[in-house]
């Protein structure tokens, strides 16, 4: 399929499942397929950036996975810390910012300081955004975006006549961020998980069996194709209506 290089999306996001599922499948631990499904993500960023996505935003860990078994928590945590240490350099390298969403509080010093000095390294990057969504909940986010917009209240930098959708999302982890366009959700759930309910307000939602493990450059494209089809219409009329 050919697409449209007119129509990409500018932000797309992923909630990657099926990890477990397809570790399971082959008679492996779920970690097992933790540490492939890392393949499909350095596949999907860098199929994001070569195809002009600017802002890709992947669903990593949830505030609800703490609720997941301790030596799963340990092994993703663990994950996580060597995939920043592998790949910082190599996004660094190919001009991609990251930048992680989420309440990082929680996670050890040593994980902390990782985020830190690979957000810091990055931050300057153009090509693409790449948001890693960690201990993270779309309500949280609003949460958290409504706690401030009050404490700027209080402190008089923020007068509420002031306030109006633009300015709220201003609080939120996307901040300078477009809204997403596209979301996609791989091992055939279709459930939004608590991810991004605010910046998906229009997206297009795209689900698809594939487990994340197996999500390739081709499912990325049959997602993006999808997405071009549609007629993205935000609340007015269809152009035949």
């Amino acid at each position: 399929m050919a697409l449209d290089p007119e129509n990409i999306p500018q932000h797309v996001a992923i909630i990657m499942d099926g990890n477990g599922r397809w570790a399971k499948q082959k008679g492996k631990l779920r970690v097992f397929g933790h540490r492939n499904g890392a393949q499909a993500v350095r596949r999907a960023v860098y199929y994001a950036a070569q195809t002009g996505i600017k802002y890709l935003t992947l669903y990593a860990f949830s505030s609800e996975n703490w609720q997941r078994p301790e030596n799963e928590v340990n092994a993703l945590m663990d994950l996580f810390m060597r995939m920043l240490d592998l790949e910082v350099n190599k996004l660094h390298k190919n001009n991609i910012r990251l930048k992680i969403l989420g309440d990082i509080s929680r996670f050890s010093d040593g994980l902390q300081k990782r985020i830190r000095t690979a957000e810091q390294l990055t931050q300057h990057n153009t090509q693409l955004t790449l948001n890693i969504a960690a201990n993270y909940g779309g309500c949280w986010d609003i949460l958290q975006a409504t706690k401030r917009v009050c404490a700027d209240v209080q402190a008089g930098t923020l007068n509420l006549q002031q306030l109006d959708e633009t300015k709220f999302a201003e609080y939120l982890t996307t901040v300078d961020q477009p809204m997403v366009d596209l979301l996609i959700r791989t091992s055939g759930e279709q459930r939004i998980s608590n991810f991004l309910l605010w910046q998906i307000a229009y997206a297009e939602l795209y689900f698809t069996e594939v487990l994340w493990p197996d999500f390739s450059e081709k499912e990325f494209e049959e997602a993006l194709d999808f997405y071009q089809q549609r007629e993205r219409r935000f609340g007015s009329l269809s152009k035949g209506s």
